[in-house]
């Protein structure tokens, strides 16, 4: 089993990249899978750890762990009383919005139809649009696609997945919440089928001296400036996921969203929505 690459660690955590494919921990949801973050990082280690987070399996990036049970009780409280930011870049259909926040309540995924909806809230900002010269729907001439970066502002399952399906923006590669044949058209082009969600950046309180940590995956932003690149977390060199990623920058056609960070605004209805 190859080892983790470890972006951050003390006494007290541990960050990690977290592959995708890969499971948190062992779960009866998922009983053929045998590639887990907390049994690798612990015979890594040599040493108990504590998830305080959890990541869907098809996404990757920054993962943090505890080290004992203080900072995992710590920890696990800075997630649940929202005190943590966290940055994702997502791949999407269509060309997204400049800038949305989607307030949306969702249900649990594995509740019944009668349970309670929970409040949950994502802003989105668009970074790239780019324009593919391939029409995956002949009722087009191009295919579009978006880089957005999400910032969830709850934690539910599945939230991002979830709130840009609303929006009429899934992301490619998702095979719940997305267009099964755009998946496989994409997947064609990109080299292979996977979830295009990437946990970019999260910043959280120390669990001891509450100084906040701001942890980055090693992904540049597509357009992000020389300075910006080298501020980043050195890359974890071989890891087939930021080499997807960077491939993906490579790509003819990303335009560049113009001007300042807008501020988000409701998100429009799919009927609001276009997109290709």
């Amino acid at each position: 089993m190859s080892a983790l690459h470890i972006l951050w660690r003390d006494e007290h955590l541990v960050a990690v990249y977290k592959p995708a494919g890969w499971l948190v921990h062992r779960t009866g949801l998922d009983a053929g899978e045998t590639r887990f973050v907390m049994q690798t990082l612990r015979n890594q280690l040599g040493q108990h750890v504590y998830p305080v987070h959890r990541l869907d399996k098809g996404t990757c990036g920054v993962l943090v762990m505890a080290l004992h049970p203080a900072a995992a009780r710590s920890l696990s409280q800075a997630f649940e009383h929202h005190a943590v930011r966290k940055d994702y870049l997502a791949l999407v259909r269509g060309w997204a919005p400049p800038a949305a926040l989607v307030d949306h309540a969702l249900r649990p995924d594995d509740a019944p139809p009668d349970a309670p909806v929970q409040d949950a809230r994502t802003a989105l900002r668009c970074l790239a649009r780019l324009e593919w010269p391939e029409a995956a729907d002949p009722r087009f001439a191009t295919t579009r696609a978006s880089l957005v970066h999400a910032m969830p502002q709850t934690g539910r399952r599945h939230q991002i997945r979830r709130h840009l399906k609303h929006i009429a923006h899934p992301i490619i590669g998702d095979a719940t919440h997305g267009k099964g044949p755009l998946n496989r058209w994409w997947a064609d082009r990109l080299g292979g089928q996977r979830l295009w969600l990437h946990a970019w950046r999260l910043q959280v309180p120390h669990p001891v001296s509450g100084e906040v940590l701001a942890l980055h995956s090693g992904l540049p932003a597509l357009g992000d400036s020389q300075a910006a690149v080298a501020a980043a977390a050195p890359p974890a060199e071989g890891l087939q996921d930021l080499a997807g990623w960077r491939s993906l920058w490579q790509c003819g056609g990303w335009r560049l969203a113009e001007g300042e960070p807008q501020p988000c605004e409701t998100a429009p209805t799919p009927r609001e929505t276009k997109s290709s």
